[in-house]
């Protein structure tokens, strides 16, 4: 099941997405769920999957504007340099280490499928980072390994922007660079945990312009999804709605020879086979 958040004539709403539709189930399930992360904090998703069975669209994707899956999440977990290569490029030890390298993202740095990434008046050094992110579905604290993937509700994709030379603030504060308004995004929306394995590989790239930048597959991952959901867990109790973003692979402009980084006007794909395409066009910030 595909689910998403929108707007529409001027209401906000969540929905199964079925084809190029979406199935408005904000309408259907009533007052108690204004949004899908009242929906995973009740554990209502079975209801929400019989109240959508055999349903006809009540809208057309065209009709809609996106929203990031998870609107207003309690926490947005980002996992850096967790791909084979990626140490290399920062000629960094972290293949190494025996621990993720987390940092946080607030809500309202990434925006909806669709929707264009701002390019901030300080700066012209605005990247891209193609991720898969987990959302979760259940609470709980010192997870084990074993059972880790039984938290996650779905799976969705993140296009983690960077503003690079904000990275460079501090020593080690790279918080103001992974969090300035709408650089990033989130989406298009998220496909639950029963119709994707997460121990198994999944192929992800991200395209510029049509141009392919990113390649790997998560069996490149330093620590994969269970541990990352084991590890964080042990200092800070997951709730449902939470996000974990867990890293991107070689190949963001930041790390070519002049870096290439995105322009107003650049569109920018990230894709998963079993999840889809989060696409956004780069402006300038008005």
């Amino acid at each position: 099941m595909r689910l998403a958040s929108y707007v529409t004539h001027g209401r906000s709403g969540f929905g199964a997405v079925v084809g190029n539709g979406v199935v408005d189930m904000r309408l259907r399930m009533g007052p108690r769920f204004p949004t899908l992360l009242d929906v995973l904090r009740e554990g209502a998703l079975d209801e929400l999957r019989a109240g959508a069975s055999g349903v006809r669209p009540d809208y057309p994707l065209s009709e809609i504007r996106f929203l990031p899956p998870v609107v207003g999440p309690e926490k947005i977990i980002c996992v850096g340099i967790n791909y084979s290569g990626r140490p290399g490029e920062y000629q960094d030890p972290a293949e190494d280490s025996k621990f993720p390298n987390l940092f946080f993202r607030t809500p309202g740095s990434l925006v909806g499928h669709l929707q264009p990434l701002v390019r901030p008046r300080e700066s012209d050094q605005l990247d891209y980072e193609g991720e898969i992110a987990l959302v979760i579905g259940r609470t709980g604290r010192r997870i084990p390994r074993e059972t880790a993937l039984d938290h996650v509700a779905g799976y969705t994709l993140c296009n983690e922007g960077t503003v690079r030379d904000w990275l460079r603030h501090g020593s080690r504060n790279i918080t103001p660079g992974k969090n300035f308004d709408a650089s990033g995004s989130l989406g298009p929306w998220i496909v639950t945990a029963d119709e994707i394995d997460g121990r198994e590989p999944l192929r992800l790239t991200t395209r510029v312009n049509g141009e392919l930048r990113q390649d790997a597959t998560t069996a490149a991952m330093i620590f994969g999804f269970a541990e990352l959901i084991a590890y964080v867990s042990i200092f800070a109790t997951l709730m449902p709605g939470d996000v974990i973003v867990t890293g991107t692979p070689v190949g963001a402009g930041a790390r070519f020879e002049p870096p290439r980084w995105l322009e107003p006007g650049d569109v920018v794909e990230v894709a998963v086979p079993e999840i889809g395409v989060l696409r956004n066009e780069v402006i300038d910030e008005p």
